[in-house]
């Protein structure tokens, strides 16, 4: 342009052509042009062409005329010679003002000039090849067909220069922002990859980065989204249609499915959307960044928003996209008319789920349900959205489980469908109910609907006729040796007799647990190893962690909980990751971590609405109430139970969390009578279910302490003896508080044996809460038989655990003799590897016992070591670690003692 002003200031005239996409700087080079010329004396004529004035004639060259001296400029197309006069008149007016120095015609937009314009300028150019006349024409390339013979006109001219303008390279963007006081690379890679390099579209960047948040994107209502706008306007209303069925069709878009959506020709909807695409605007056919598709949506209205969607899917499916592409036009539209219409949200759902896309498909599927028709086509699309509802919320999922139940009550479907609702109401823990559904198919339908046999399991040795009904079968209303009435139906929960009496109900694989113990352990860890990411069910993967967390331990189950719960995240299946964070909840209390505890079952619950509240919550908050009660935030325990529940929450599997919960609150708050109530109904559900396994819920024990709270001491020793004869005795856990409740009520050198093995089983199990209990229990024991040194030793090892997990009520009942000692610090499992690490292997272990309380004559008999070698090996530890005396041994060395 430099080149082409200095021949128009040395007399030689010059066109220039100035092509390229929107919002490029045409107009602002032909800005610049003007105001060199008017710098140097010279006389600009500006004009720009219109699509609304396209058809006016000499409309450009009368603006151009304008802003000449007046009386200098006359264009007429009726001189005396006709129109090829007329146009050498107003050339030659053209050269005499050239005469007087340069002259610069500057006409934007020329591609909307009328057709008369275009022909006097074009003569004028033709003309003025030895006249200072600068002839500079701007042409917005915008993909539609240009005029040949216009076209063949301009390449004719004499001194022709072409000037093609197009966006802004990355490293031009980085130097702009430079300019700007930004000099970040990622920040120039993030503008050019949202804008293109366009340069309007990068001045609004800028604009809206000034005031962006801390995500610094932008907004389809800021400065971006207008620039986008503006461009699509400036384009014509052919762009802007274009623009609009790219937006709506978006992923999928190509020039073919734009171009049937619109009904215009291929080839001409390419060179629209390359246009957009040089412009900066689009990345091939779908929109550089969401804001622009956002703005272009946003401005359309509803209707024809929802009339795009509704041609689209039929566009969409009849170019074979997949059925969520075409769904969600569907959804958009809320169309259900086409015959074709239900199956194929229905299949979408299918597909959306398996991705991990729950809300998608429950859209899908809410939509379907409006266009089914027919009892059994409502019903199942009914247990589909149920489904889907469960990745979300379980709340919800259980509404319309309940909804579909009352159909089957009503209407008896196939059995297909009967055991779809009958394996929805058994993950949701509804045994009863989905006993009840099942009652409705004969022995053929059963095995058709592929759900369980209703074969009456038999109970676990120890549980069926022998189990504590025995010891109680007077108990309705009769008396006990201390004056208490004992439990009966009144007190909140059936009498032991009826919860005995009722049959076993069917097993079932999701809350069955595997006999085996280690080897199914093993089997659970195996699968959940070896199992796909985005599982298409979380059912399997429930059962392999249910199983590992009962049968392998807290301390296995954490890890693959922490994992699990990540990965249910990252696929946005809320509700499946309240299932894995109950469990992982659990786990960590039965590792003693009561605020970790705490803390999972809050963010359980706060994943998902929960308000009147779930089956599946209820279980979580029957977590939280057992981890509060133990850290002594009885009064938020309390608040937690004033919330009503609906009737399902506590008639499932996941209720009985809940009743154990609230039975705890009753012992903790004097209520003795009330807890034992809700103990036995655990009991009564869990038999009636066919889940009766102390390992994952220990009811006979919690009964238990009610009956010693009661004085009917002999009927507590009824239920801990059955529950120590459950296979599940051979536990640690089970095995543990077991044996902590047997020794009460002993006589002393009795109970002093029973609690050292239960202590001996607790430190196996790693639950340092109970290891606090029964050591609380061994130090009391111990202080009463006048083995004082040695209850000093046990009761600051219970001390420290109690205060390590946060029980600050169990710490308070725990007997010190002198000054309570310093809390342990907060990482036990490092201060712990630490001090172990100065120790032999042999020391560790004598230390590890010493510290627990084991005598050195009892050190000896368990390492099958001399009691000098005993005394040496303490003597060294105790160098090592710079302590003079028995007492001061680390605490944190007594979680050794379960390993040697």
């Amino acid at each position: 342009m430099e080149s082409a002003l200095a021949d128009c200031a040395a007399g030689r005239g010059t066109t220039v052509l100035v092509e390229g996409p929107v919002g490029c700087g045409k107009s602002e080079l032909l800005a610049l042009t003007a105001e060199r010329v008017a710098s140097h004396g010279g006389i600009v004529l500006r004009a720009t062409g219109s699509a609304a004035e396209s058809d006016l004639p000499l409309g450009v060259l009368s603006q151009l005329a304008a802003g000449a001296p007046p009386g200098a400029l006359d264009p007429r197309q009726d001189g005396a010679g006709g129109l090829g006069e007329s146009m050498e008149l107003f050339s030659a007016a053209v050269r005499r003002l050239a005469a007087t120095g340069p002259v610069a015609i500057c006409a934007d937009d020329w591609q909307h000039a009328d057709h008369l314009s275009r022909q006097y300028l074009l003569h004028l150019a033709r003309a003025a090849g030895t006249a200072g006349v600068l002839v500079v024409l701007a042409r917005r390339l915008d993909g539609r067909d240009i005029d040949p013979l216009l076209g063949t006109e301009l390449i004719r001219l004499p001194r022709l220069v072409r000037l093609a303008l197009s966006p802004l390279s990355r490293d031009a963007v980085g130097e702009l922002l430079r300019g700007e006081g930004i000099e970040a690379e990622e920040e120039a890679a993030r503008l050019h990859r949202a804008g293109g390099g366009n340069p309007l579209l990068l001045r609004a960047l800028l604009q809206d980065l000034r005031g962006a948040g801390e995500d610094r994107e932008p907004r389809p209502h800021g400065a971006f989204g207008h620039a986008v706008l503006a461009c699509l306007q400036r384009n014509g209303p052919g762009t802007v249609r274009l623009a609009n069925a790219l937006a709506v069709l978006d992923e999928p878009a190509t020039p073919d499915t734009a171009a049937r959506l619109l009904g215009e020709p291929v080839a001409h909807t390419a060179r629209a959307a390359e246009a957009l695409a040089a412009a900066g605007l689009l990345d091939g056919t779908r929109f550089r960044h969401p804001a622009a598709r956002a703005a272009v949506l946003d401005r359309m209205t509803p209707a024809e928003r929802t009339a795009l969607h509704r041609r689209a899917a039929a566009v969409t499916r009849d170019a074979g996209a997949a059925a969520p592409v075409v769904a969600e036009h569907l959804v958009a539209a809320r169309d259900t008319t086409p015959d074709w219409a239900v199956p194929l949200l229905q299949s979408a759902a299918a597909q959306l789920l398996s991705s991990g896309r729950a809300r998608s498909a429950l859209a899908c599927l809410e939509l379907a349900g409006e266009g089914v028709v027919g009892a059994d086509a409502h019903l199942d699309n009914r247990l589909r959205l149920a489904e889907a509802a469960a990745r979300i919320d379980p709340g919800d999922a259980e509404l319309r489980t309940t909804e579909a139940l009352e159909t089957v009550r009503s209407v008896r479907p196939g059995p297909g469908r009967i055991g779809a609702l009958a394996r929805l109401l058994i993950g949701q823990g509804r045994l009863d109910e989905a006993d009840e559904v099942l009652g409705l198919l004969d022995a053929t339908d059963r095995q058709a609907a592929g759900t369980w046999s209703q074969a009456r399991r038999t109970p676990p040795a120890g549980g069926a006729d022998t189990d504590p009904t025995d010891g109680l079968s007077a108990f309705p209303g009769r008396t006990g040796t201390r004056g208490h009435r004992a439990p009966s139906e009144e007190d909140g929960g059936p009498g032991l007799r009826e919860a005995a009496r009722e049959p076993a109900g069917p097993p079932t694989a999701l809350w069955h647990l595997p006999e085996g113990g280690p080897a199914a352990a093993a089997a659970a860890e195996a699968f959940l190893r070896g199992a796909a990411s985005g599982r298409a069910t979380i059912e399997p993967t429930v059962q392999a962690l249910r199983t590992l967390l009962y049968l392998g331990g807290a301390a296995r189950a954490l890890p693959w909980c922490r994992d699990l719960v990540a990965e249910t995240e990252r696929h946005s299946a809320p509700g499946w990751a309240v299932l894995l964070r109950a469990l992982h909840a659990e786990a960590l209390l039965r590792q003693g971590d009561l605020d970790g505890a705490e803390r999972e079952a809050l963010a359980a619950l706060g994943a998902v609405p929960q308000w009147p509240g779930s089956a599946l919550t209820s279980g979580v908050a029957g977590t939280l109430m057992r981890a509060r009660l133990a850290l002594g935030r009885t009064d938020s325990v309390a608040a937690e139970l004033a919330r009503p529940l609906p009737d399902t929450a506590l008639d499932s599997v996941h209720g009985l969390s809940y009743l154990r919960a609230r039975g705890q609150f009753h012992l903790a708050t004097s209520r003795y009578h009330a807890a034992l109530g809700d103990f036995l109904e655990i009991g009564r559900r869990m038999r009636r279910w066919g889940l009766d396994r102390p390992v994952v819920l220990p009811w006979r024990t919690d009964a238990a302490e009610a009956l010693h709270r009661l004085g009917e001491d002999a009927q507590a020793e009824r239920f801990v003896t059955q529950q120590l004869a459950t296979p599940d005795a051979a536990d640690p856990w089970v095995q543990g508080i077991s044996l902590r409740l047997r020794a009460t009520g002993q006589e002393p050198r009795r109970r002093q044996a029973i609690l050292a093995r239960a202590t001996e089983a607790l430190r196996r199990s790693g639950d340092r809460y109970e290891l606090a209990r029964a050591l609380g229990d061994f130090g009391a024991c111990l202080q009463e038989g006048g083995e004082s040194a040695r209850a000093a030793m046990v009761n600051r090892t219970a001390w420290h655990l109690a205060d390590e997990c946060g029980a600050h009520p169990l710490r308070n009942t725990i007997t010190l003799v002198g000054a309570p000692p310093a809390p342990a610090p907060p990482a036990v499992t490092a201060s712990h590897a630490e001090r172990a690490e100065q120790l032999s292997d042999s020391e560790r272990r004598v230390a590890a016992l010493a510290v627990r309380g084991d005598t050195n004559k009892e050190i000896a008999g368990k390492l099958f070591i001399t009691v000098s070698t005993v005394e040496q090996h303490l003597t060294r530890a105790y160098r090592k670690l710079g302590i003079t005396r028995r007492q001061d041994l680390p605490v944190e060395l007594q979680l050794i003692a379960a390993e040697v």
